[in-house]
């Protein structure tokens, strides 16, 4: 019996194995806690994964999958991982080996596409104290007068860039940038520490950054974003706190679906968040947070106003996960728009990012010089609060943003009435 070409290479398609999955990109990440690693995939895929010793290694092998281009990643990024390798160990196997360079406990799991990516095998590689932390705390601090402290969490990183400009400027290094000037800014302020929740590129899961702020007993939690809007027209920081109800507008709402799925984005199992929802969740009796985070709040808008334009006239608030933390009060603030090419420019910019964090200082400053906590050195210590007159203050604006009555603010003032004129320096009293 003859066979035709035709049919003879049909025959050998027929014998090779069926692709499930093409390996199209591999990025590294690393954070205090560990080093995470992560395969693109075309399609969901099936593997097993194993270590060995002498050398310390990870094993990851994809059945039915294939490389569709090589194993890239920045160095800088790469942390206990010292090389990558691959080969086909038998037919219709890809195998991918980490080198490290020392031991770890891994944890392992696929994602289903979200966002700009589609399917993820993500490998974290964890230290084996990494449950343990060496942060000071206000624990730490119990002498007659601690400094109040805040926790500054820089929004996204990571696999998570965030927003993303027309110059292609990322979100998440912007709000890094950001978030550094204004830790600087604020430990130069007396009685007063500032601690990163992230300070480099990776990403670090909602509940987390919440629960980090609460391990370093925080005063006040503030979130640091630039957001896009589908206009690049639309301009203007915001500023945000948790709503006890439903969104205070339709765009606070759009501002916290966006901002609540940076989970699903940066490498966040959704199975892990389940417990988040019993165990995180705003007692809604904690009325006292709430009121202290939109005190703050008011006092960090009211020095973004001053510095420049903002998007609405008042504080909003909507169902911001990051914000949940019972006992901390927390604010999120939105810097500008990165689609708002004008916004873009200047959030790049070191000098205007430092103009930005003075402002968010001044109010996270004005606000603990008025309702300072017992037993902190700004308690003690703090020298009286004045305010300039700027263009547009009227002395009831200024009697609610300071949360003083007119009567006191006239008094404090030997004020007759309650016309000011601008440049006039105001004494604000403090109870």
């Amino acid at each position: 019996m003859t066979y035709s070409p035709v049919i003879a290479a049909v025959a050998m398609l027929l014998s090779l194995p069926a692709w499930s999955a093409e390996v199209s990109g591999f990025r590294v990440w690393t954070d205090p806690e560990k080093t995470r690693a992560v395969l693109d995939l075309s399609a969901d895929a099936e593997y097993q994964l194993f270590t060995l010793k002498n050398p310390d290694r990870v094993v990851i092998d994809l059945h039915n999958s294939l490389l569709a281009d090589d194993l890239f990643y920045k160095p800088e990024h790469a942390g206990v991982i010292s090389g990558v390798r691959h080969g086909k160990p038998e037919p219709g196997i890809l195998r991918v080996v980490l080198d490290l360079s020392s031991d770890r406990k891994i944890k392992s799991f696929l994602l289903d596409p979200t966002g700009q990516y589609g399917h993820r095998l993500v490998v974290d590689l964890f230290r084996e104290d990494s449950g343990s932390s060496t942060a000071k705390t206000v624990a730490d601090l119990e002498d007659s007068e601690r400094e109040v402290v805040i926790a500054i969490d820089a929004g996204h990183g990571g696999e998570d860039p965030g927003a993303i400009g027309r110059k292609r400027t990322r979100e998440k290094d912007v709000v890094l940038a950001i978030s550094r000037k204004l830790r600087d800014q604020i430990n130069a302020e007396a009685g007063m520490r500032a601690v990163l929740i992230r300070d480099g590129d990776y990403y670090i899961a909602l509940r987390d950054r919440a629960e980090r702020a609460r391990k370093h007993r925080a005063d006040l939690f503030i979130s640091i974003h630039a957001d896009a809007f589908k206009s690049p027209k639309v301009g203007g920081s915001s500023v945000f706190v948790l709503s006890r109800r439903g969104a205070s507008s339709e765009f606070a709402r759009r501002m916290a679906a966006s901002e609540n799925s940076s989970d699903q984005i940066g490498g966040v199992k959704l199975s892990e968040t389940d417990d988040m929802l019993a165990s995180v969740l705003l007692d809604l009796s904690q009325s006292a947070t709430m009121e202290a985070s939109s005190e703050v709040a008011g006092n960090i808008f009211a020095g973004l106003e001053q510095f420049g334009k903002t998007h609405k006239t008042h504080v909003e608030s909507a169902n911001f996960l990051v914000l949940k933390a019972p006992d901390v009060p927390s604010v999120l603030v939105e810097t500008g728009f990165i689609s708002n090419p004008s916004e873009e420019k200047r959030l790049k910019d070191p000098k205007y990012q430092k103009k930005l964090a003075t402002a968010i200082t001044q109010g996270i400053r004005d606000y603990f010089y008025l309702s300072p906590p017992p037993g902190t050195w700004i308690a003690a210590n703090r020298a009286p609060i004045r305010h300039l007159v700027a263009r547009g203050d009227t002395l009831g604006g200024i009697a609610s943003r300071y949360r003083v009555t007119l009567y006191s603010l006239r008094r404090a003032n030997n004020l007759k009435t309650d016309m000011i004129h601008i440049g006039k320096e105001l004494l604000i009293p403090t109870t």
